[in-house]
């Protein structure tokens, strides 16, 4: 027999979904897997080679056959460029998020366990970097030791780490109150499998959470450096970089520059849209 109700089901459950998810939201987890598939598709997708050269089709604007995001200066495609950018500035804010988050985590959880002069330490090394001007420290460092990706991913790595060291030692603090962890010790298990087994899992939310909201600014921070001539260097290109050598064609190309800086905001306004609402549905504080 058929069930009568089931094309009324399709639209419930979308409602549903509707009202646990906000559309912007929505919207931007959307916008955030385009841009994840764009970077991991982009030696696919891309029309030309980033450094392939028209002289005979320079500045062309947005629209033309062949070129819909127009050409830069030298007859380079933007559209090539801007998927090319997209692939390296995410490479670079994910493996710098990622080496900040364990970084500091660790750290956090050495507080944690050993206290006393350790945890005095670690918060005081929180405290300095925290009141370092970070920008400042980068460019100093990009340009003594000349600019590379290791370099950039490493220097962007230590931006942000004492946040991840306060939240894991709070937490790791509050679930050893608890006691289950102690029970494990008592066990015979290590402190280090204690950390690794039952501490992390249960702080690991709060930590996802403020990696979401720490990603957007490493983007901006990388796209800054890049802007002023110490971040990626030709010719490899990343959005900040396209945002840099655009900006002196910015009355008779604007769309070189305007590009890469949609992009940028889309990208860091999706991220901290989904931060936020992760916090909220995951910070049991907040509930």
């Amino acid at each position: 027999m058929t069930d009568l109700t089931a094309p009324l089901a399709a639209p419930g459950r979308l409602t549903r979904l509707r009202r646990a998810v906000p559309l912007l939201v929505l919207l931007s987890a959307i916008w955030i897997a385009l841009v994840i598939l764009t970077a991991a598709l982009a030696d696919v997708i891309r029309p030309y080679p980033i450094t392939q050269m028209n002289l005979s089709a320079r500045l062309v604007p947005m629209g033309t056959p062949g070129f819909p995001l127009g050409t830069d200066e030298l007859g380079r495609d933007v559209l090539s460029r801007l998927i090319q950018s997209v692939r390296v500035s995410l490479v670079i804010a994910f493996g710098a998020t990622l080496l900040s988050a364990v970084f500091g985590t660790t750290l956090g959880f050495l507080a944690a366990q050993f206290r006393g002069w350790v945890e005095h330490f670690v918060m005081a090394l929180a405290d300095f970097q925290a009141a370092l001007p970070f920008m400042i420290m980068s460019l100093a460092v990009l340009a003594f030791f000349g600019s590379s990706m290791m370099l950039l991913v490493g220097l962007m790595g230590f931006y942000g780490w004492e946040r991840y060291a306060r939240i894991a030692r709070g937490l790791a603090i509050a679930a050893s109150a608890q006691g289950y962890a102690g029970a494990v010790v008592q066990l015979g298990a290590k402190p280090s499998w204690v950390y690794l087994r039952h501490i992390l899992p249960n702080v690991a939310s709060t930590l996802i959470v403020s990696m979401t909201l720490t990603f957007p600014e490493i983007i901006l921070m990388e796209s800054g450096l890049s802007f002023l001539g110490l971040g990626v260097q030709p010719p490899e290109t990343s959005l900040g970089n396209m945002v840099g050598f655009g900006r002196e064609y910015l009355t008779r190309a604007p769309w070189i520059m305007l590009a890469p800086s949609v992009v940028i905001v889309l990208t860091t306004l999706s991220i901290s849209l989904l931060g936020d609402w992760l916090r909220d549905r995951l910070d049991p504080t907040i509930r």
